[in-house]
């Protein structure tokens, strides 16, 4: 081979390295074509995401707050006697309100007999009154008022449940009385019955804003099939 042709062959051969070098680099190390600013946008997107699958505090209360399904009528003082003596209310009783307002009902058993109580509540501003009630009265240790739907609360402990609800939510509340509440367990409802259900007693009491009418239950041993 003439010397001219073999430098020729060995330029070329020289070439070929060079070109081949530079592809293997490119394969063994791709994140090199990466800038710095797209590598803090990756990191960036990522941190970005993440408290979006998070539920805040403040949606869940929302959540478990709802319109409640009886306005506040206040029962009156005699009203109130009466159905703490027809519900025979004593000192080693528990008795539940249902939807106890400003918890009248509850604070005047402890006063008269003694009776540990609690009412239940869906509206904390009448919850709160109750409990500042209840502390006026001077019985705030023998009593509590819980914010709760009464659908959701445990009936199980009281042996005596006092009701000023509606005709409907009394007859929704029906099944979860008799279901929950133990055999002889007393239920004293103000103005509205349990529809097939029959009271055992129905007494009127007179008081300055009119006539007022009491029904009285036992829980029985056994439901019959028509009340389940």
């Amino acid at each position: 081979m003439k010397p001219f042709a073999k430098l020729l062959v060995a330029c070329v051969s020289l070439g070929g390295l060079i070109l081949a070098g530079c592809n293997q680099q490119r394969q063994f190390d791709p994140q090199a074509t990466k800038t710095p600013s797209e590598v803090q946008t990756t990191t960036t997107t990522t941190t970005t995401q993440t408290p979006a699958t998070t539920t805040t505090p403040a949606t869940q209360t929302q959540a478990q707050t709802r319109t409640p399904d009886v306005p506040f009528v206040p029962t009156p003082q005699n009203v109130v006697d009466e159905m703490l003596q027809l519900g025979q209310v004593k000192g080693d009783d528990v008795l539940y309100d249902l939807g106890s307002g400003d918890g009248r009902i509850v604070i005047t058993a402890a006063q008269k007999f003694g009776t540990r109580g609690t009412g239940f509540d869906i509206n904390p501003k009448l919850v709160q009154q109750s409990k500042e009630n209840a502390k006026t009265a001077g019985v705030s240790d023998r009593v509590q008022f819980v914010e709760k739907d009464l659908f959701t609360t445990d009936l199980s402990k009281a042996t005596v449940v006092t009701l000023y609800l509606l005709p409907d939510v009394n007859l929704r509340l029906r099944p979860k009385l008799l279901s929950e509440l133990k055999p002889g367990t007393r239920i004293v409802s103000h103005n509205y019955d349990m529809g097939e259900w029959k009271p055992e007693r129905v007494v009127q009491v007179e008081s300055p804003t009119g006539q007022h009418t009491l029904y009285t239950w036992v829980v029985p041993e056994t439901v019959p099939e028509n009340l389940r």
